[in-house]
């Protein structure tokens, strides 16, 4: 389908007659069965409207046109510009294990941070109050792995599939979130209780029907409105919890917020959601955007970011976006781009000193359209020296039929 075809406009812009092509939020935001579909009634433009979306995409091959809205293919490469501009300032380097060594102990880190979080839903879906004691720990585990090598833990948390997600999500954004944290200099307790927070955010889920979670499909208006009272239901469960600091409750109950107010269960506006609960709504929707559901193929990761960075507008605070790309990288662990050379790679270690400048593991030439012996290369490096090559876009695996995971050595 062509790109020009598919152009953004504002909300204020949608009338009868055109074709959604993309409402253009996470698919926890929206109440809606489909994401693509012609606007025949009003109501479902104030549907739209109470959904908080402001901007959206419409199809104009399929419905109304709207002469001055820019199209898609224009509005990515405004993001893809701006975003490398933020990637070309610099870090200080801080890796004190490599990817490879790192992995070996991020693999039992991963496994027993999720028999914990599933002993723990199972615990307080029966009633039981939470043992905190048994989920320190854990926090600790993937703080001090996420600090030896940021990219082994959260590039191996990426594998996911619909029987474990629930509980590897929450693994995944307790260690987003701490990297998060790290990176813009948060105090080591600070970066605790925000890691514990991200862990235990969707706690309340475990009062919500399997029926509901595990869904193939779509929800329904009333599932929709049942699988956001979690929030509600998450922070009830923490505050029996002895122990628990303020800022894991105020996770539990406020990562579905958004910047713009248009976010659940209080319609907080800005200034009254805090910043921890905004990093962890972030954390949260790049997580859940990049994993496979059963009613939802995942965004590749630097895509995900990019629509996170488009969403900053309203929905996002967009300095903390900043933040959180600055922290994973424009190409984070896993991601599937082809470089100058015409080869293809998956990157499989970020060089925190240059986001632009990671290690990736080419596997393919599209000169010849064949695949190559594997080679690792550094393209901090110069050529001669393991690098001499540079990424020019980050792909598509379907487009390639291609499994970046499995080139990373991480299963």
């Amino acid at each position: 389908m062509p790109n020009s075809r598919i152009k953004k406009i504002t909300i204020s812009q949608l009338k009868v007659g055109m074709y959604v092509h993309d409402l253009n939020c996470d698919w926890m935001t929206h109440p809606f069965f489909r994401s693509r579909f012609p606007v025949t009634t009003y109501e479902e433009i104030l549907r739209i409207v109470e959904a908080g979306i402001k901007e959206l995409y419409v199809d104009t091959g399929k419905g109304l046109n709207v002469r001055d809205a820019r199209t898609k293919k224009e509005v990515e490469e405004t993001i893809e510009q701006e975003i490398i501009a933020l990637a070309s300032e610099k870090k200080p380097a801080d890796v004190r294990a490599s990817f490879a060594d790192e992995l070996v102990q991020a693999r039992s880190i991963k496994h027993h941070a999720q028999r914990q979080i599933s002993s723990i839903m199972l615990d307080a879906r029966m009633g039981k109050v939470i043992e905190l004691d048994r989920l320190t720990p854990v926090v600790k585990n993937v703080s001090e792995s996420v600090l030896r090598n940021t990219g082994a833990l959260i590039g191996l948390l990426r594998i996911k599939n619909k029987d474990d997600y629930t509980f590897l999500h929450s693994v995944s954004v307790c260690a987003l979130m701490i990297a998060y944290c790290r990176s813009v200099g948060m105090a080591e307790e600070d970066i605790l209780e925000a890691g514990m927070g991200g862990l235990l955010h969707d706690i309340g889920k475990s009062r919500i029907a399997d029926s509901i979670l595990n869904k193939e499909g779509p929800l329904t208006d009333e599932e929709f409105s049942t699988m956001k009272h979690h929030s509600s239901f998450g922070h009830e469960i923490l505050q029996q919890i002895p122990d628990v600091g303020p800022i894991p409750l105020d996770i539990a109950l406020h990562h579905h917020e958004r910047h713009d107010g248009s976010g659940y269960p209080d319609k907080l506006p800005a200034n009254e959601i805090q910043a921890l609960t905004q990093m962890a709504a972030i954390a949260d929707v790049y997580d859940a955007i990049t994993s496979d559901r059963s009613y939802h193929s995942a965004l590749p990761a630097a895509e995900g970011l990019r629509k996170l960075y488009e969403w900053s507008q309203h929905h996002f605070n967009p300095q903390l976006v900043q933040a959180f790309i600055r922290c994973i990288g424009i190409y984070p662990v896993g991601t599937l781009v082809r470089l100058e050379s015409g080869r293809l790679g998956v990157v499989i270690e970020a060089d925190h000193a240059n986001l632009l400048t990671p290690k990736v593991n080419v596997f393919f030439s599209t000169k010849s359209n064949t695949y190559i012996s594997p080679e690792v290369v550094d393209l901090a490096r110069p050529l001669g020296a393991g690098g001499g090559d540079r990424i020019m876009s980050h792909e598509s695996p379907e487009k390639w039929n291609v499994d970046p995971v499995r080139m990373m050595n991480l299963k």
